[in-house]
């Protein structure tokens, strides 16, 4: 009577058991699913967000071209070119290579206009009148800013780090 009480108990542990652990393998596959999806929406976010930051609202064509541009109206166009949550930083790297300058020429370099493109003529790429309509070297530097540091604000923080992007 021993042995099989003994045996019935346990059976009866190991069923608990068992059931204990039937019940924590599927609260962690509960657990991981919820991560998996609160993952997937996350990368959703960024990649709207991503997508917001790289568009823009108008185009470096829709300016009508002028002679010459001040200070006060390159930053007007590139305000309208330019996300507003990255337009500051924007501004900080422009205000840094070239001051608002669309001419601004390195010497010693030969990096141009107003994101210091470097050869110059990469600058085509956005238009063929990149060396004297500022939309198109604000078009070409956000997408270059987009492209090589995924934002303008990639791009600061990366200025800040090595006083060069």
């Amino acid at each position: 009577k021993s042995a099989a009480e003994a045996a019935r108990k346990q059976a009866a542990k190991d069923a608990v058991a068992k059931q204990q652990a039937a019940e924590k393998a599927e609260k962690a596959e509960k657990a991981e699913a919820a991560a998996k999806k609160a993952a997937d929406k996350k990368e959703r976010e960024e990649a709207a967000e991503n997508k917001a930051s790289r568009s823009s609202g108008r185009d470096a064509g829709s300016f009508a071209p002028q002679s010459s541009y001040s200070v006060s109206q390159v930053q007007a166009m590139a305000r309208q070119m330019v996300p507003a949550g990255q337009f500051q930083c924007f501004s900080n790297i422009v205000n840094h290579e070239s001051t608002w300058n669309y001419k601004a020429t390195n010497a010693s370099s030969g990096a141009y206009g107003l994101v210091q493109a470097l050869p110059a003529s990469k600058m085509a790429s956005a238009g063929a009148d990149w060396r004297t309509n500022p939309a198109t070297q604000i078009k070409w530097g956000l997408n270059y800013m987009n492209d090589r540091y995924g934002s303008p604000c990639g791009a600061w923080d990366f200025w800040q780090a090595n006083n060069w992007y």
